[in-house]
């Protein structure tokens, strides 16, 4: 099975608010084995809209991935994003 990647592309408007689903999200990485690989660090925009944040997530599995994101823990954290971001998400599998 081949592991895959959570990437989102975030523009935050409340940083507060953004900071409080960062910490809320953790745990639902944490038990669908995600490893966060980069994460509000340096970038460069060569194409495509303009986000001020990027995040990599490794997962062990496209189906874990996925999983994270429908669970409760995850979607209760991400509430807490309603109006405090707009953001685009994929998840890909990696190529083995």
């Amino acid at each position: 099975m081949a592991a895959a990647y959570w990437i989102s592309h975030i523009t935050v408007t409340d940083p507060e608010a953004h900071a409080a689903y960062a910490k809320a999200a953790s745990p639902a990485f944490a038990k669908y084995e995600g490893t966060i690989l980069a994460r509000g660090s340096r970038y460069v925009t060569l194409e495509g809209k303009e986000r001020g944040r990027h995040v990599v997530i490794r997962f062990p599995s496209l189906e874990a991935a996925e999983a994270c994101y429908r669970s409760p823990e995850y979607q209760a954290a991400l509430a807490l994003t309603n109006g405090t971001s707009e953001r685009d998400l994929v998840i890909v599998e990696a190529v083995e």
